[in-house]
């Protein structure tokens, strides 16, 4: 199916439900391809607030990238499919800043060094696309995500959250292409 930006989410949805990527956590799905979780961000829930330091220790906020869509991933070293998803989230990073799309990944309550051996270890290194936040005290892990990680939220150009996606996603693949491509 080839992607526009007039496909709307229901088409979006719908596309993803019938590649059974969004059964898995939904009641006993077998498919091996079936990881994770898609669904439409609630309309009546406001994105919360999202302030948190970067890895040079700058604070960071959803407010300045007002005008972009974000791709909001929350993420642990110890979580295997969040070590399976990092590096499909760095390509996303790396193919789609020229297109205004941000990819943020916060990680949840682990230390900065903790951190950044996790990334040269499964990286390589500490990638300069991918903005990569320290959620220290879990606090924006629990206000955004049902705390399974990986989550991600999918937020518009105008701060509005379009998707949530709870469990890995290939970032790279065809599957997130539906949720991003049509706010791009």
């Amino acid at each position: 199916m080839p992607l526009s930006k007039s496909v709307s989410r229901r088409q979006a949805l719908s596309y993803l439900l019938g590649g059974g990527v969004a059964l898995a956590l939904a009641g006993g799905a077998t498919s091996a391809r079936a990881r994770s979780l898609v669904k439409p961000w609630p309309s009546q829930r406001a994105v919360p607030a999202l302030a948190l330091p970067d890895l040079q220790g700058q604070p960071r906020q959803l407010a300045q990238w007002r005008g972009k869509v974000v791709v909001l991933n929350f993420w642990a070293s110890w979580c295997e499919p969040c070590v399976a998803e990092m590096p499909s989230l760095l390509r996303l990073a790396e193919a789609s800043a020229e297109h205004g799309v941000v990819v943020a990944a916060a990680n949840y309550q682990e230390s900065e060094g903790k951190v950044r051996s996790f990334l040269d270890t499964v990286l390589g290194e500490v990638p300069e696309r991918l903005v990569v936040l320290l959620d220290r005290d879990g606090a924006a892990a629990r206000a955004w995500t049902p705390r399974v990680f990986p989550s991600t939220v999918v937020i518009d150009r105008q701060g509005r959250g379009r998707w949530i996606v709870v469990g890995e996603m290939d970032w790279s693949g065809k599957e997130a292409r539906a949720l991003i491509d049509p706010l791009v």
